[in-house]
């Protein structure tokens, strides 16, 4: 009779004795297990378990429901296989995020850390604590973007409701500024750009294409003005409000009843909208509507959205350094392997993925521009003084006999292009 023999498997993350007796969680696939640096009955392989003979490029396998493949030589049952064959098939998936992501990063629609640097350094950049390659206590600094392939970020340039009617457009421009700054800062990681190819160019350069985005119509101060302004320096979105209304448009605490409305919500052009992405927030209170959620909660939004609106309507919108409170699993940006791995553990499929991370942005960016008329004459539009509340304002350019004014709807009909990077320049 053919003597029968402990058969040892392997897999991507583990090792093991070939009798079984224990095992060792590494690192990383490069990281020997101890007591065995020099020694040959111990291997790696990556996504495979294998069985003496084998190696990654014969094929190593198991069998359904994990069993080894026939003829295959096995006489033991440990404790510890089926953990292992779970951290096996865990791994496939986020080895399969990983190789997708180094193609096609992951495009982030919304982080706070400009907000950071104000409230922490007084955006004082140059102070050694608010080093981003060594920043501390925030949910992003650069290698939590290299770790979590972050190719493309739009920087909230946020400024609280507090400064409505006072210095809220001041307040804007710096935060803006400390976008421009961090990219000059750390030209090897950040470079600004304002459009679609220049998020194509960083991609093929590995930096993180930066772009901004204004959090809060009150940042304009209801001048077109001004949101023409914002835009030549590099906005690229500004979201209608944040948590206080504005004189053209009211915010979401109005729908929840701790608000008053003021324009009856949005005018007309807010059904026009089409071609457009949910990129999805990370808040656990938005989440879970509780305290504590964890990251397959978030993909089963991302599910919803998909099965709602298709795969192509899916973006992602973290909101870290703006939120107290993350998913188990998505604690910072280095984790968007994990959220993309989940994603293919669901059965999404590669051009899915694709489209969640960056495809669908890019695609509704390049429609935008395609329709984007910059010969068009800007609009001149103002909104009445009788809608401003008159702290800190002064009154230059209104009179009686001044010409038209809009009501608030008609501001915000005539905001949309602009929004759209279509007109008004």
């Amino acid at each position: 009779m053919e003597q029968q023999s402990l058969v040892r498997w392997t897999c991507v993350n583990g090792c093991v004795d070939e009798d079984g007796s224990r095992e060792h969680m590494a690192l990383s696939p490069r990281e020997q297990c101890p007591g065995h640096e020099s020694e040959a009955k111990v291997t790696w392989t990556k996504g495979l378990c294998l069985s003496p003979g084998q190696d990654s490029q014969s094929g190593g396998h198991i069998g359904p429901v994990g069993k080894p493949a026939p003829g295959d030589q096995i006489m033991w049952a440990s404790w510890w296989f089926w953990p292992l064959v779970a951290i096996c098939i865990a791994d496939q998936f986020r080895d399969q995020a990983v190789q997708i992501m180094q193609d096609t990063p992951a495009i982030d629609g919304h982080n706070d850390l400009p907000w950071q640097l104000l409230k922490s350094f007084n955006n004082q950049l140059l102070d050694t604590r608010a080093n981003l390659s060594s920043l501390a206590h925030t949910h992003t600094n650069i290698p939590k973007l290299k770790a979590g392939f972050v190719g493309g970020q739009f920087w909230s340039a946020y400024t609280p409701c507090d400064t409505q009617n006072k210095d809220a457009v001041k307040r804007t421009l710096e935060q803006i500024d400390v976008v421009h700054r961090m990219c000059q800062l750390y030209p090897e990681t950040f470079v600004c750009v304002t459009n679609s190819t220049g998020i194509r160019q960083a991609f093929q350069e590995g930096k993180v294409a930066s772009l901004v985005g204004v959090e809060g119509g009150h940042s304009i101060d209801s001048s077109l003005a001004v949101l023409r302004a914002l835009y030549h320096l590099g906005m690229r979105y500004l979201t209608l409000t944040h948590s206080c209304n504005t004189p053209w448009a009211d915010n979401w605490l109005v729908d929840t009843g701790t608000d008053t409305a003021q324009s009856q919500g949005l005018s007309s052009f807010g059904q026009r909208q089409t071609g457009s992405l949910v990129m999805v927030n990370f808040y656990n209170d938005y989440v879970s509507c509780k305290a504590e959620a964890n990251l397959s909660q978030v993909a089963d939004h991302l599910d919803h959205i998909k099965a709602v609106a298709g795969a192509g309507a899916v973006g992602f919108g973290g909101d870290f350094d703006g939120v107290s409170r993350l998913p188990s699993g998505l604690e910072d940006v280095s984790k968007y392997p994990d959220l993309v791995a989940e994603l293919l553990r669901r059965k999404w499929t590669e051009a899915e993925v694709r489209g969640v991370l960056a495809d669908n942005l890019l695609r509704v960016f390049e429609e935008v521009e395609q329709v984007s008329n910059h010969t068009q004459a800007p609009g001149e539009e103002v909104i009445p003084l009788t809608q401003l509340e008159p702290s800190c304002r002064t009154q230059y350019g209104y009179s009686k006999s001044s010409g038209k004014h809009l009501q608030p709807g008609a501001l915000l009909a005539s905001l949309v292009p602009l929004l759209l990077c279509q007109g008004l320049l």
